[in-house]
This record gives C-alpha cells, sequence and structure tokens, in this order.
C-alpha cells in the first residue's frame, strides 16, 4: 500500500518537474512546450516499460499472437504496475485495441469529476510511453494514446504498426 502512494507521488513529481523545464524563464507554456513535456514523459515510460516487461516475461512462455500479448499486458503487467486489471478490452482485430481503466491508479488522486479534465493528458504520457515500451520488447511497434472523458476513468488506444 505505502508503495503504491510513494509511486503516485514520484510521478506527481516527475510530471511536475518536465512541465517546470520547459517552462523555465517563460511567463506561459504554447502548444510546443507542451508537446516536448509530453514526449519526454512519454520516452521515460518507454524505457520503464521496456524494463519491466524483461523482468515479467523472463519465465513465461512466448505468446502465440497479438491478441496473447494485449491480453498479458490487461492482466499480467496492468495489474503489476497499476495494482489492477485493465476493466475492458476491445479490438476491432485489425491492430487497433482499447484498454479502459475506470479508476487509473494515476487519476484517482487528481481527481473524480471533470474539475481537473485539462490537466489528465500530462498525468497520461508516461504510463502511455510504459505501454508502448512494453509491447516494443514483446515485438509489437505501436503507437499508444490516451483519452479521458471522466476522471479517473481512462481508455487507452493501442494502434499496433504492421511493417
Amino acid at each position: 500500500m505505502a508503495d503504491e502512494v510513494l509511486f503516485e507521488f514520484l510521478h506527481m513529481e516527475i510530471v511536475s518537474h518536465v512541465y517546470k523545464e520547459q517552462q523555465s524563464g517563460k511567463g506561459e507554456m504554447d502548444s510546443k512546450d507542451r508537446a516536448v513535456s509530453v514526449s519526454v514523459l512519454e520516452g521515460m515510460g518507454f524505457r520503464v516499460g521496456q524494463g519491466l516487461i524483461e523482468r515479467l516475461t523472463r519465465d513465461s512462455p512466448s505468446f502465440k499472437d497479438e491478441l496473447d500479448i494485449m491480453k498479458f499486458i490487461c492482466k499480467d503487467f496492468w495489474t503489476k504496475v497499476f495494482r489492477r486489471q485493465v476493466d475492458n478490452l476491445r479490438t476491432n482485430h485489425q491492430g487497433t485495441y482499447v484498454l479502459q481503466d475506470n479508476k487509473f491508479a494515476l487519476l484517482t488522486q487528481l481527481s473524480s469529476g471533470k474539475q481537473y479534465l485539462d490537466q489528465a493528458p500530462k498525468y497520461l504520457a508516461f504510463s502511455c510511453g510504459v505501454v508502448r515500451g512494453a509491447l516494443s520488447n514483446l515485438g509489437l511497434d505501436s503507437v499508444v494514446t490516451a483519452d479521458v472523458s471522466a476522471m479517473p476513468s481512462c481508455k487507452f488506444q493501442v494502434v499496433i504498426q504492421k511493417l
């Protein structure tokens, strides 16, 4: 329990630090500064996701297909990283997956409702990177985006890039 809170505080501080670094000396952040901040956070998450998936899959057998990998991400990986399974996984069977988490751990402390809805994307960039990094190490190049319509519910859209 204590380690969850510590991770949440560390995550909030990392986000705050990255945004302050981009703002340093300027009054207001423009869209380019926000994009750079999101990219930095996503890159950090990517590396974390790569490392975590290496540890989690060390003793497991290889996956037979893309859907198996996504099920592993939704159940085992999500449980290890965010302390609960994804609430819903949907796919169009053409490389697009939607993972819905109705009580996303990194948003529950921020708000419940629409009060800080505009702040949500910066707190999701790291998590998108974690998922993308994990998938990358499992052999799937992807684009991961997150959408929040009401906090703390979140939908992650994973689009697998076909070679």
